[in-house]
């Protein structure tokens, strides 16, 4: 198993950065796909990057790609979410997840979810 836990959130301008960070428990983070969702107010949770277990492969949503990053450092057990040219419709709560297994867009199929960090991005 895996316990995780997201920081970095908080309030910003349009066109500001943050940079999120998930915190995992364990000792087998590299056998993990990792994954950043997020759900804003009176929305579905929407897949937003995921990258793989080695962090040779990242993926990206459209809405996204071009201004996130998605990164992993496997001896910190920490996955990272650069985020750039933040837009008033970034705002949403970003969660981490964890699977065993190949990368995939489905939240049902992340076993591990942090408890979410708050993203607000002011216009």
């Amino acid at each position: 198993q895996v316990q995780l836990v997201e920081s970095g959130g908080g309030l910003v301008q349009a066109g500001g950065s943050l940079r999120l960070s998930c915190a995992a428990s364990g000792r087998t983070f590299n056998s993990y796909t990792m994954g950043w969702f997020r759900q804003a107010p009176g929305k579905e949770r929407e897949f937003v990057a995921g990258i793989s277990w080695s962090g040779d492969s990242t993926y990206y949503a459209a809405s996204v790609k071009g201004r996130f990053t998605i990164s992993r450092n496997n001896t910190k057990n920490t996955a990272i979410l650069q985020m750039n040219s933040l837009k008033p419709e970034d705002t949403a709560v970003y969660y981490c997840a964890a699977r065993i297994g190949t990368f995939t867009q489905a939240m049902g199929a992340y076993a591990y979810w942090g408890q979410g960090t708050q993203v607000t991005v002011s216009s």
